[in-house]
């Protein structure tokens, strides 16, 4: 009698071999002005990436001018001295294609998913948004309002939507990145378009750029459409970078925050390595391991065998810097937050001091590279991808072995990661406490 294995143990494992085969193949080249170029061709399907990656996020920000990294991602589909007001979208739908962007601290990305026959369009919008972009006055009133109300939606008016901001605002003391991408709106109200055209032709330049094209598309026809596009946009000057260093915390950072809620959560925010960095992907693992899925150990401890949160999580804020690996947990009714800051110890307690076993471990990694897989069989995911690795991991090649980093992490670098910076010395802690509780 054959072994019965469960359908979604052999779909995982078929992806796991997929990805540790599959390679990501490309091509790529520097324009004259600075602007590089990753070129990777797929026939099987007749759609085309383009995605434009600007080494430009909020560290990179003035400190009296927070936000104009995001504020920017939505300017830049205004228009153009060449797109009318309001059309940059419609290009891309009436062509039947797809497009968005977003912001960290770190870069701005902006990308197109096309027809095909279509890939001379994208080239064009996104020529237009790196040398003739609209940043007037009209536009920046206009865009203003527009992050008012996402500020509003996901920050001011977001049950514990101020986590993040009262996080960074307390794990950094020196560093751009103790403010939000979405910044302040003072600094926006303050800015004039002057400030407005500085950060544009400062940022937006090619050679503070990569370019990214993947998908069905010919190779000598895209590059001269390339050419034709992007060879006539001057070269920027040297661009800025940020260089303030973040000293160690001096011990736990313990705050109270009184917000518009009904329970009490807990945040708990450790310092961690910058991405790319040896000890990021053992750090970043033991997030995962803590809340990735219903079998992680915060649900599967805090939220169900002790029933102390009716929501946990944990996550990783993967900074060019070093960065922040955040949990937080939402308290069940009637749990007291220092009883749940309890429970919550005790997990990172059980990391430092006993070393996973190797069957979660092998499953944290099946986990890992599923994801990878999933993640290279979009265009847009491909793109994505090759356009980080080139910024931010030391080159192109290493959307090729970035996943094998993680698969080499043993349960001994695990352990070694957790004592070193999973400690109460290196964390700041939060209670979130509704507002009938002041005073």
């Amino acid at each position: 009698m054959k072994a019965f294995i469960p359908l979604s143990v052999f779909t995982m494992a078929t992806i796991t071999a997929t990805a540790q085969t599959r390679q990501i193949k490309f091509t790529e080249y520097d324009l004259p002005n600075g602007l590089h170029v990753i070129l990777h061709e797929d026939h099987s399907t007749p759609i085309v990436a383009v995605g434009v990656m600007y080494h430009v996020g909020s560290k990179d920000e003035a400190r009296d001018r927070r936000g104009f990294a995001h504020f920017f991602e939505h300017l830049l589909f205004e228009g153009s001295d060449n797109i009318g007001r309001g059309e940059f979208a419609k290009y891309v739908e009436k062509a039947g294609g797809v497009l968005n962007a977003n912001t960290t601290g770190d870069r701005t990305y902006y990308y197109e998913v096309l027809p095909s026959n279509q890939l001379e369009l994208g080239l064009w919008l996104e020529s237009e948004r790196m040398m003739h972009a609209k940043v007037d006055t009209k536009g920046i009133e206009t865009q203003r309002e527009v992050v008012k109300e996402e500020r509003r939606q996901r920050y001011e008016n977001q049950p514990y939507g101020s986590i993040l901001p009262e996080v960074l605002s307390r794990a950094y003391t020196k560093h751009p990145y103790q403010w939000p991408t979405i910044g302040y709106m003072e600094d926006l109200n303050a800015a004039t378009e002057k400030d407005y055209q500085r950060f544009y032709r400062t940022f937006y330049v090619p050679n503070n750029a990569v370019l990214v094209l993947a998908g069905d598309f010919d190779p000598k026809q895209a590059k001269d459409q390339l050419a034709k596009y992007f060879g006539p946009i001057p070269k920027g000057a040297e661009v800025p970078r940020n260089s303030v260093v973040e000293p160690p915390l001096k011990g736990e950072v313990r705050d109270v925050v009184y917000d518009k809620i009904q329970l009490p959560a807990v945040v708990q925010a450790y310092r961690i390595p910058a991405l790319g960095t040896p000890d990021f992907y053992a750090v970043d693992m033991l997030n995962r391991l803590l809340s990735n899925g219903n079998s992680s150990r915060l649900v599967r401890n805090v939220k169900e065998a002790e029933q102390k949160a009716v929501f946990v999580g944990s996550f990783s804020l993967p900074f060019e810097d070093p960065g922040l690996a955040i949990a937080f947990a939402v308290a069940n009714m009637g749990v007291d937050p220092d009883s749940l800051e309890a429970s919550m110890n005790r997990q990172f307690e059980r990391v430092r001091n006993e070393p996973v076993p190797e069957a979660e471990l092998a499953k944290l990694k099946v986990q890992i590279e599923t994801e990878h897989a999933m993640e290279n069989t979009r265009m847009a995911g491909i793109a994505n991808n090759l356009a980080n690795a080139y910024t931010f991991l030391g080159g192109t090649d290493k959307v090729n072995t970035e996943v094998e980093h993680y698969l080499a992490v043993t349960a001994d670098d695990l352990q070694r990661a957790a004592r070193k910076y999973f400690m109460p010395e290196n964390r700041v802690v939060l209670h979130y406490l509704p507002q009938a509780k002041k005073n």
